[in-house]
């Protein structure tokens, strides 16, 4: 009995220590292909927010891979649970160093190339987000990251790679609490 109050009580200060140490996402400023400027996580939302980020030439293919899946899940709202929450959803490719030489081109590829719905929630970061990368521990740059950031800035679920419905799934279950 006593190692059972024991394991409880282990348990629960894991959960607790766990629950009051969520690292919240860092101010991150950026442009959309329309000219608007958004701050990363959005003030005074009361709406999660769902970040995708990619900062390497390789992680590109494997973002666009994921990017049709979350926006009929998170966007369009297919998917079972789907209406039982709101969602922002935000793609965010990163330049960094070299690669900022790129950042008009793509900007007015996207202008040009995509749907005016998803081009809204491509976020162009302004200022150099080597200090983001660093503090979101994005250690890898050929694979592409998500954040579920709650209304308050928190972040609540993360996954890297390759997509899968796992991982997709993964990213709606916070949303669902």
């Amino acid at each position: 009995m006593r190692n059972l109050r024991a394991v409880s009580l282990f348990v629960f200060l894991a959960v607790a220590l766990h629950a009051g140490a969520q690292k919240s996402f860092p101010p991150m400023e950026g442009e959309t292909v329309d000219g608007h400027n958004v701050v990363l996580p959005i003030q005074g939302s009361t709406s999660y927010t769902i970040v995708a980020m990619a900062y390497g030439k390789k992680a590109e293919p494997l973002l666009e891979k994921w990017y049709a899946p979350a926006y009929a899940r998170f966007v369009a709202k297919h998917g079972l649970f789907a209406g039982s929450y709101e969602v922002e959803l935000f793609l965010v490719p990163v330049f960094t160093g070299l690669d900022k030489a790129g950042y008009a081109a793509t900007m007015n590829r996207l202008r040009r190339e995509v749907d005016p719905e998803i081009a809204r929630r491509v976020l162009f970061v302004k200022d150099d987000a080597r200090q983001v990368i660093h503090d979101l521990g994005l250690t890898d740059k050929d694979v592409p990251y998500f954040f579920v950031l709650d209304p308050q800035g928190r972040i609540l679920e993360r996954a890297s790679g390759a997509f899968s419905v796992e991982k997709l799934d993964a990213l709606e279950a916070p949303m669902l609490n």
